[in-house]
This record gives C-alpha cells, sequence and structure tokens, in this order.
C-alpha cells in the first residue's frame, strides 16, 4: 500500500489553472481524463486522489456508473475523491467530499491536502496492524459501521431559523447547540467534535472571531464549518479548507456536510486503532479505555504496588440506568478517557458501567474527583434529547488489609456509595 500516486482530474475540457496549481505543489504527477476514459485511468493509474472537476453532464450516466465502479476497487486505503456538486446541492458519487462552484484551484488542492492526511492515516494504521501481527501481538478489533454514528457536531446560532437547523442537524448527528458562540468554544474545548454549523443570528464580528479563532488552532482547522447566512466574512480562511459558506436552508446545508463530517469522524475512528495497535492491544480502539483483560492485569499490578508500599488505592463505578442509549454510554466513555489523571486508569464493563482505578489515591481524594467527572459528564455527553442530561449513579471503594481484586470489585458492582444527584 502506497500513499503515492498521481492526482487523476476528471473533466471534458482540461483544467490548466488546477493543473498548473497541482505541479506548482511538485508533489504528484497529474493524470487528465475525460468522463468516457475516466474509469480505466483510475483503474491503470492507482491514484492518491481523483478530482471530478465538473458536473457530470445528463448524457453520461454510463461513465458515471464506471467510475464508481473503478473507486470501489480501491479499497487498500481511503482514497479522496472530490465532486462538484449536482443540481440538488449534494455529490454525483457516494461519499466524495464536495467541490463548491466558487473553489478556486489553491482551495481545492486544501481540501485535497486535507483529506489526503486521512490517507496517510490510513496508511500508518495498515503498517503498523502488519508490524504488530508479525511481532505475534493480537490486533484490536477495527470498529465497524458507519462514521456518522460516531459522529458529534456543534450547531450554535440565534433567532427564528435556528431551531429548524437543530431539528434537521439533530435527526441525523448527535448533536450539541449553543444560543452563543462563548458557549460554542467551551464545547470546542471540553469534548472532541466532527463539524461546526454556524447559523444566522450573530453580526460579523462575533462571526469574524471566531472563524480566527478556529483558524489560529491546529486542533480545529480541519473540522467542517458551515456559516449559514449572508454575514460578511473579512478574516482569511485559507487554514480552513473544509469552511463553506451556504444561503441555503438546512437540508442542503446538511446534505453537503454529510461526507465531511463522515470522514472527519472516520479519522478519529482510525487515530483510536493507531492508539489501540501502538498499545499493543491493551485499548478498545471503541472507546480509547484500557480493555477489559488489560484493566484486570494492570488493577492486579496496583494493588500489590499498593500492598508492597503501604499506599492507597482507590476504585470507582460509574453506571448508568437500563435502557440508556449505547451511543451515550460510549461517548460517556470516551469522554472518560480525556478526563482521568495520567496516574490512573479506566476501562468499560461488560455490563456497560466504567470502571476507574486511583492509585496512591485515598477514598476522600478519589470522592472528589470521581465527582469532578461525574458533574462533567452529566454536563457533556450528548443525549438523544437536546435539553436531557445523562444520569449516572456512582459507587467508590478502597483497598483494605484484606482485600484482593475480586473483593474490592464486588464493592463498587454491589453498593452505591454516591447517589447521581451527590455528585452534582
Amino acid at each position: 500500500m502506497s500513499l503515492q500516486g498521481p492526482i487523476v482530474i476528471v473533466a471534458e475540457t482540461s483544467s490548466v489553472e488546477l493543473a498548473e496549481a497541482i505541479k506548482l505543489r511538485g508533489n504528484a504527477p497529474i493524470v487528465e481524463t475525460t468522463w468516457d476514459q475516466a474509469a480505466e485511468a483510475i483503474r491503470t493509474a492507482w491514484p492518491a486522489g481523483v478530482i471530478i472537476n465538473e458536473r457530470p453532464p445528463p448524457e453520461k450516466g454510463e461513465a458515471v456508473a464506471d467510475i464508481s465502479a473503478a473507486l470501489d476497487i480501491l479499497q487498500e486505503a481511503y482514497l479522496p475523491v472530490l465532486a462538484r456538486v449536482g443540481a440538488d446541492g449534494g455529490p454525483t458519487f457516494a461519499h466524495a467530499l464536495p467541490i463548491s462552484s466558487r473553489a478556486t484551484p489553491a482551495r481545492i488542492l486544501a481540501q485535497l491536502a486535507s483529506a489526503q492526511r486521512v490517507r496517510a492515516l490510513d496508511v500508518t494504521v495498515a503498517q503498523r496492524t502488519a508490524t504488530l501481527q508479525a511481532d505475534g501481538g493480537a490486533v484490536p478489533e477495527p470498529v465497524q459501521g458507519d462514521p456518522l454514528e460516531d459522529a458529534a457536531v456543534l450547531v450554535t446560532g440565534r433567532g427564528r431559523s435556528y431551531p429548524e437547523l437543530c431539528t434537521a442537524v439533530g435527526e441525523r448527528l448527535a448533536m450539541i447547540g449553543s444560543l452563543s458562540v462563548e458557549t460554542a468554544a467551551r464545547h470546542l474545548t471540553s469534548r472532541p467534535l466532527d463539524g461546526i454549523f454556524i447559523g444566522p443570528g450573530f453580526g460579523p464580528a462575533t462571526v469574524n472571531a471566531f472563524l480566527t479563532a478556529l483558524s489560529e488552532d491546529a486542533r480545529f482547522r480541519n473540522l467542517p464549518i458551515a456559516l449559514i447566512g449572508g454575514v460578511p466574512v473579512t478574516v482569511d480562511c485559507s487554514n480552513l479548507p473544509n469552511f463553506e459558506r451556504f444561503d441555503a436552508g438546512p437540508a442542503t446545508v446538511l446534505k453537503w456536510m454529510l461526507p465531511l463530517i463522515r470522514l472527519h469522524a472516520y479519522a478519529a475512528r482510525q487515530q483510536r486503532q493507531l492508539a489501540a495497535i501502538e498499545a499493543k492491544g491493551l485499548l478498545d480502539p471503541s472507546t480509547g479505555l484500557f480493555n477489559s483483560d488489560a484493566f484486570a492485569a494492570e488493577f492486579q499490578r496496583a494493588l500489590d504496588t499498593a500492598r508492597e508500599e503501604r499506599r492507597p488505592l482507590s476504585l470507582a463505578r460509574f453506571w448508568f440506568p437500563a435502557g440508556t442509549d449505547p451511543r451515550v454510554v460510549l461517548d460517556a466513555a470516551r469522554l472518560a478517557s480525556r478526563l482521568i489523571r495520567s496516574i490512573d486508569f479506566a476501562a468499560r464493563a461488560p455490563d456497560g458501567s466504567l470502571l476507574l482505578a486511583f492509585p496512591n489515591t485515598s477514598l476522600r481524594g478519589a470522592h472528589v474527583v470521581a465527582r469532578r467527572m461525574a458533574t462533567t459528564l452529566k454536563n457533556t455527553v450528548i443525549t438523544p434529547e437536546p435539553a436531557g442530561r445523562i444520569e449516572t449513579s456512582l459507587a467508590l471503594a478502597t483497598l483494605t488489609p484484606s482485600d484482593t481484586t475480586d473483593t474490592l470489585l464486588a464493592r463498587v458492582f454491589d453498593t452505591v456509595c454516591i447517589p447521581e444527584e451527590a455528585a452534582e
């Protein structure tokens, strides 16, 4: 598997400006092809990227089908496909990243470069997987399913159109709503997101300040960002390759954004997979926490060390009411992986509850940390109801002279030490 390869440009007429822009970058050969020859060009070139630089003419339906079939063959690594949107505002090819009619060659190349970073990540995951297999290690099972099931987005705005935007987005994606960009900025730093929708209702100064903050922080530059409405943008958005302005309804905006959000969520999934591989399979790639076996082994080591050095060891368990949406529980687990201290470790138990071990921490200290985490989860985890909050119960236990790992675990599974309302 290689990251190298030409860039295939599909158009009936030569894309001189785009080809020149690619040549100026000097990092890839170019294959220009017409619609009728594109499928064969893709099959023989094994490209590192494909740019469909015009809408397909109505009579090219067979060529479109052939191109789609050729793209389906190239499954070794993610292949960036950028396409001019169709008349309905959506991409002609499945999961293709949309190109605006306003996009300059430099803008298209910025989009391509952003997508190629995901291709590079895919290649790295495959190479590390092969290395781990060659060393006889256990490769963690990759997470399956549509990455949109993992995606979480932020919707911010005001005014009469904001509820309609929230409804449209919330029907397809896990969503956080915000009536101010200040609150939106706090959400950005408190949890991972895969896209931002900026609805109408904010003044130019507010929008431009928000976009400036996004473009100046490397963590957010590749986020898909939709700005809806006619607010003038005066800041340089060249660092935001997936930023787009819209003067359209929520359905059209969402259709455009979904491929970009899917790709960002897929990249996050691959990052977790890579972390699990580099941890020799000790991490669960769906959550970023220890898997059950790794947690059990680490917990035994922590208990032995605590006993030998006469240090405290505490354990907490968070669990959720029966019938809680599995996506909510998964979101809580992923957030927990970001919240735990460097000395602590955690896992998702078979029943879906979260186990957190606190080495060198007394019951009182664990109580403080667990309460803070419970509050953060309650205020941050995305629930199916926009106004809802996750309900958690919390149990705590600390090591006694007669304890084993089994008895310590049994106590947090059998006894509620802190009711949910006390964790606020």
